[in-house]
């Protein structure tokens, strides 16, 4: 026993002996207050047992001592009388982490929760170290027998760390167990070292653990001790223990971490510090290496060192300040992973989408769905890669390039073609799914998947089809680029083509045009003239929506030409009645009409009844322009009869505004009103905020006409709210209401 030890012991028990006796209690009577065994507390009062601060605070309970002998316990701790503290430094530029920090001192300090250890588990580079030593720090008072730090070295290349016998050897070592009285087994000497730690209130800190396995024979049996583990991995199997996720840092105390670090040159309020956190993926070691190499180069401005990360091909790289690098830790990690996961992690770095959904893993590394499930469980497991809600999995940024420059070169060219060809069909076969449910009257260009992966699976109805392009149409938008640049060129114009209509409905204008920019490349360098004509024809539809009828008309003027060239009857029909569309935007009534009425022929003449009524919603706007109402209306109830016989609710909406449109031009404001009201019931059961919007502004434009400027202004708020996209040179509700304003 130590000379401190022996002076609190003493001075400790001899005090509870005195106050106990005091109160007239007995050893046995005490000992049931207190929740404690008899025999230990005669050993505390006879000196040979260390009180700790939960057992001080008890005592001071049970015997009314206001405290007093908790006081004893802090002052001798003060003194240098309890324990030792074997714990690194905390680094001073430690930021937030609030939350997590409430929730370790908890873990640590609640006796009474059965816990047996507090895991605290992230990504390479997040932070865990710093974070568990300032929680330690926060609560070493607590532990009165010390503190322990020991690293398991669980990141070390080639091995799984420490074993569990060779850190129970030095941890009984560090307890004062000579080296002849430790057992040569790992049972043994686990057996010794909790029965040492029996009735202590110790603190161990392991860090860098790299499996349950290893750490489970170092956890105490008693509730006095704490026991603060850091690691790459979940830990799954500690099933008693609280575990502790640790994530990227929020945007603010990323830009307080780099400001610390990074000295007194870094302004207060930059908007260049902020794009260096995010360029660090706000990564605690990506921002602290960052930081330093900032500090160290003295002509260097925020925004010079930002535009240095801006370049993602060299930014690990400058991630490395020679000491430290972040390809160095998150190689650590990658090398723990046994093949079938290095595989399915570097296949993965191939997906151009932030989000990939399980059968988009699993046709990349050409497996079922449950082995593409359960590698990246496991994935997910080491922290290489995340969970997203909706079934995807994803990579912090820094990992995905890491992927990208150090693991996806190792693997044969061959595997990664065929792995991006099995994407590629998959993404093209459940695109062109969704679309003949969404638009089942559309043409659709034969296609042939000879990979199409196992995984492949269509779609039960159309909302399950809607709810798929809302979460991929970014990834599709991606995998456009990709099939490019990948020379598949077929593959890239075809799923632009099987996208146009989710971009119409959803008016996603720039997407839809970038994509069919890509994909009129890839036609012609395929020399495919029907692609490229179907191309052109849906790139002009995407400006004509957008407001610029000029581009389009040239788009379809080339259509037209290439459609003829192929003696294509069809791809003609299309390309004239949109040239006719492109006319009636730039006001060529005339032209426009006599185009659409050849197309109406052509539709009724092959049975083409939607398109039909598409081209008969043409001729009532053109007629309506031109103050024809009786035609413009007569040839607007044929669209709407037509489509109601196809039950096409979004083309029933344009029909209904189209109606209602024309009323309002005759100055028929009550019918006017009435069939906005129903286009906007219409395109609400579409799912168009579009068509909505359009009814919506309608309404107001009825109001102000007859004067009721504030509902008017109502309505035209309203609008603005499910969208302000509607243009004035395509729209006629939305001229008219500019004009309307511009009276009032």
């Amino acid at each position: 026993m130590s000379e401190g030890h022996g002076e609190l012991t003493a001075g400790f028990g001899g005090e509870l002996r005195r106050r106990r006796e005091a109160a007239g209690l007995s050893l046995a009577r005490l000992a049931t207050r207190v929740h404690c065994s008899k025999s230990h507390l005669s050993k505390v009062e006879n000196g040979h047992a260390r009180p700790d601060r939960a057992f001080a605070e008890a005592c001071d309970a049970a015997l009314g001592a206001s405290g007093a002998l908790t006081a004893l316990l802090t002052d001798a701790r003060r003194r240098g009388t309890i324990g030792f503290s074997g714990l690194p430094a905390a680094t001073r530029y430690f930021v937030g982490r609030v939350g997590e920090l409430t929730r370790i001192g908890a873990a640590l300090l609640d006796r009474d929760s059965g816990a047996t250890a507090c895991v605290l588990h992230g990504m390479a580079g997040v932070g865990k170290t710093a974070l568990a030593l300032r929680a330690a720090w926060d609560v070493e008072a607590q532990f009165p027998d010390g503190c322990l730090f020991f690293d398991l070295n669980g990141g070390t290349v080639g091995s799984t760390g420490v074993s569990s016998a060779e850190a129970l050897d030095r941890l009984l070592h560090a307890l004062g167990v000579s080296g002849e009285d430790i057992p040569r087994d790992t049972d043994g000497r686990a057996n010794l070292y909790r029965d040492r730690l029996r009735g202590r209130g110790m603190l161990l800190l392991l860090d860098n653990v790299h499996s349950a396995k290893q750490v489970a024979p170092l956890l105490p049996a008693g509730p006095r001790c704490g026991v603060l583990i850091t690691s790459r991995n979940r830990l799954n199997a500690l099933d008693d223990a609280v575990h502790v996720p640790v994530d990227i840092l929020p945007v603010a105390q990323a830009i307080a971490l780099f400001q610390s670090v990074g000295g007194t040159r870094v302004p207060d309020d930059d908007e260049a510090v902020a794009r260096i956190v995010e360029y660090c993926g706000r990564l605690p070691l990506a921002v602290r290496i960052a930081a330093a190499r900032f500090r160290s180069n003295p002509i260097w401005t925020p925004a010079d060192f930002a535009a240095r990360l801006a370049d993602a091909a060299h930014r690990l790289r400058r991630l490395d300040d020679g000491e430290r690098s972040v390809s160095a830790a998150f190689s650590l990690s990658y090398r723990h992973l046994p093949a079938d996961q290095r595989r399915m992690f570097g296949l993965l770095s191939l997906h151009p989408g932030r989000d990939i959904a399980m059968r988009a893993a699993a046709a990349l590394a050409g497996v079922g769905l449950p082995e593409a499930e359960h590698l990246l469980w496991l994935l997910h497991d080491a922290h290489v890669i995340t969970q997203r809600p909706g079934g995807y999995v994803g990579f912090h940024d820094l990992v995905r390039v890491f992927a990208t420059e150090h693991v996806l070169p190792t693997m044969p060219a061959s595997e990664q073609d065929a792995a991006m060809r099995r994407l590629l069909d998959l993404a093209l076969f459940q695109t062109a799914a969704s679309d003949s449910l969404l638009t089942p009257h559309r043409y659709q260009p034969p296609v042939t998947l000879p990979d199409l992966p196992d995984v492949a699976e269509g779609f039960t109805d159309k909302d399950a089809a809607r709810a798929w392009l809302d979460a991929e149409w970014p990834s599709l938008v991606a995998l456009c680029s990709t099939a490019s640049a990948h020379g598949q060129h077929e593959r890239c114009w075809q799923l632009a083509f099987f996208l146009r209509d989710y971009f119409f409905h959803a008016k996603l204008w720039a997407p839809w045009i970038d994509t069919h920019r890509l994909a009129l490349t890839s036609a012609r360098l395929a020399g495919d003239d029907r692609a490229t004509a179907m191309t052109l024809n849906n790139l002009g539809m995407a400006h004509v929506d957008r407001g610029d009828p000029e581009a389009a008309r040239n788009h379809y003027t080339e259509a037209l030409r290439l459609f003829r060239s192929l003696a294509d009857e069809h791809g003609a029909a299309s390309a004239r009645c949109n040239l006719a569309w492109a006319n009636l935007y730039l006001g060529n009534h005339m032209a426009a009409l006599r185009h659409l009425k050849i197309t109406l022929d052509f539709c009724r003449h092959t049975g083409a009844t939607r398109n039909a009524a598409i081209t008969l919603r043409g001729i009532a706007l053109t007629e309506a322009e031109m103050g024809s109402f009786a035609d413009a209306l007569r040839h607007a109830e044929q669209a709407r009869d037509e489509v109601r016989e196809l039950e096409l609710e979004l083309d029933m909406a344009m029909a209904l505004n189209c109606i209602a449109w024309i009323h309002f031009r005759a100055n028929r404001y009550r019918e006017a009103a009435t069939f906005y009201e129903q286009a906007v019931e219409s395109g609400e059961r579409s799912g168009s905020r579009y068509e909505v919007a359009r009814a919506q502004t309608g309404l107001g434009n009825v109001e102000a006409a007859v004067g009721n400027h504030a509902k008017a202004a109502e309505l035209w708020s309203l609008a603005a709210e499910s969208t302000s996209d509607l243009s004035p040179v395509v729209v006629g509700e939305a001229r008219a209401r500019r004009s309307l304003e511009s009276i009032n």
